[in-house]
């Protein structure tokens, strides 16, 4: 059974790609404090299974952790088993999104064409992550969400940073995954919790003025 996108103040996911499982603690800690709801560690990341557990004990309830690039089944499995609760993939494979659907986790997949995303939609994705969201831009995504499903999550990622969430937001898009505006392997704390206060300011002005 699906599980609905949860309602959230601000559906940010940050993506930390390359993040090693001793710098997460710390790195997971900022984002939280700063307001982020969602937190993606990407399974071509070093030890990613360790840091999401890590990711995982560490959050409070209401934060989404979970796992990116998500390929097999058998990922799906493993990341129920470090406590996650977040699925993103680049694909839409039906048998991934059914066996994380059997877990109760939140699913992403990636889309890019109306046939992808109405695929990913009848297999009961929460959400549709549109990637990469630059290629399409806010215009295309616009144009493939009116043959969507009323009221379906529409997720950008690729592209997409504090600098243009208005354009985003005015063409239907209601959730985002931020990676190397936000995070890139070798940063400290200090600096992605300076990106993760931008990012939030960023996106509840263009709220506001949407």
């Amino acid at each position: 059974m699906s599980v609905p996108f949860p309602p959230m103040k601000r559906p940010l996911v940050a993506i930390l790609r390359g993040v090693k499982p001793e710098e997460t603690e710390a790195i997971v800690g900022v984002l939280i404090d700063a307001g982020m709801t969602a937190i993606e560690i990407p399974l071509n990341s070093p030890d990613p299974f360790r840091s999401i557990g890590i990711a995982a004990k560490l959050a409070p309830t209401g934060v989404l952790i979970g796992a990116g690039t998500v390929l097999t089944a058998q990922d799906v499995d493993r990341l129920n088993d470090v406590g996650g609760k977040l699925m993103v993939s680049p694909n839409v494979d039906t048998d991934v999104l059914a066996r994380a659907h059997q877990h109760g986790m939140v699913t992403l997949p990636g889309v890019f064409s109306p046939t992808e995303a109405l695929l990913a939609a009848r297999s009961g994705a929460s959400g549709l992550k549109f990637f990469p969201a630059s290629v399409l831009g806010a215009s295309g995504i616009a144009a493939i969400r009116a043959v969507l499903p009323a009221g379906v999550t529409i997720a950008a990622v690729g592209g997409v940073s504090d600098q243009n969430f208005a354009e985003y937001i005015k063409g239907g898009v209601t959730a985002f995954g931020l990676g190397s505006s936000l995070y890139k392997p070798g940063m400290s704390a200090t600096d992605v919790a300076t990106r993760a206060k931008v990012t939030i300011v960023a996106y509840d002005l263009a709220v506001q003025s949407g």
